[in-house]
């Protein structure tokens, strides 16, 4: 018997066909479903196509629904997500190079602060952020959804653990025994180094900033500032208003064009994110 046919695992395999049809089977309801017109999701089974083909008419409708309102969520989304999660991003990778890299008095207390911050679910933060940003004036705008954005103790204590193994401090040494000031040792010779796990953080902010939904719903009241979420969320439900229209195909089809983006992220930027996690886990 080989070693390969050795490590082989049963049990593994067979959990893993699990997790592999738990993840895509909700993807498959999803595309079969947006084929489908209003009438057809009722009269037909979930997960077979049925009737015509309306993809493309449920695209369109989608785009065109109310004044196109669902472009306008598309932008607003776009905007929480450059400004928000590349914030969060920035400020996790500046703060996460220092923490590994400098030496500095409180640095446990910080370490304790951030471990801390993790555990807190962010539920739980969302009526004192918006009791402080109505005492601002701040609520109903994009910035009361870009500002708590900002604030990523996961990407921070990511990127403070990808440091502390990613970049040798002799590197840094060398560099500035060449002349080179702290800023230019970050830009040209740490940053380089810290790109999957810089990569890897984006990923998980992206994600949550493009998924945010509790945030936005306390923060905005107008329609117009409304992200993806909330707005397919406000589609879905008008058909349980008085007079309001149903919808559901269209709330379905936004559902797939949403995760797209997400979709197409994870899979050009797999190869950096997959070894922006592994990293630090493993020591020579």
């Amino acid at each position: 018997m080989t070693a390969r046919a050795r490590k082989r695992s049963p049990l593994l395999t067979v959990l893993t066909a699990i997790m592999l049809l738990y993840s895509l089977v909700p993807l498959v309801w999803l595309f079969i479903n947006s084929t489908k017109s209003q009438a057809s999701l009722f009269d037909s089974f979930g997960l077979w196509f049925s009737g015509d083909f309306s993809l493309f008419t449920n695209i369109r409708d989608t785009l065109t629904y109310d004044d196109g309102v669902f472009v306008r969520w598309l932008l607003n989304t776009l905007l929480y997500v450059v400004l928000g999660a590349g914030g969060a991003t920035a400020l996790a990778t500046l703060g996460g190079y220092a923490l590994a890299k400098f030496d500095f008095f409180g640095k446990r207390a910080v370490f304790a602060v951030v471990i801390g911050a993790v555990a807190v679910p962010t539920t739980a933060l969302a009526v004192p952020t918006f009791l402080m940003f109505s005492k601002l004036g701040l609520t109903n705008t994009p910035w009361a959804v870009i500002i708590p954005s900002l604030i990523s103790p996961f990407g921070l204590y990511l990127m403070w653990t990808f440091a502390a193994e990613a970049i040798p401090g002799e590197l840094i040494e060398a560099a500035r025994v060449d002349g080179a000031g702290e800023l230019r040792t970050f830009l040209k010779v740490c940053v380089p180094l810290l790109a999957p796990g810089i990569v890897t953080v984006s990923l998980f902010t992206m994600v949550a900033t493009w998924n945010n939904y509790f945030l936005p719903l306390i923060m905005l009241k107008d329609p117009d500032w409304y992200p993806l979420t909330l707005g397919l969320n406000s589609w879905n439900d008008q058909a349980a208003t008085s007079g309001g229209q149903a919808v559901f195909n269209l709330v379905i089809t936004g559902s797939l064009l949403t995760i797209l983006p997400l979709l197409a992220a994870f899979l050009f930027l797999q190869r950096y994110w997959q070894s922006g996690l592994a990293a630090g886990g493993v020591k020579d």
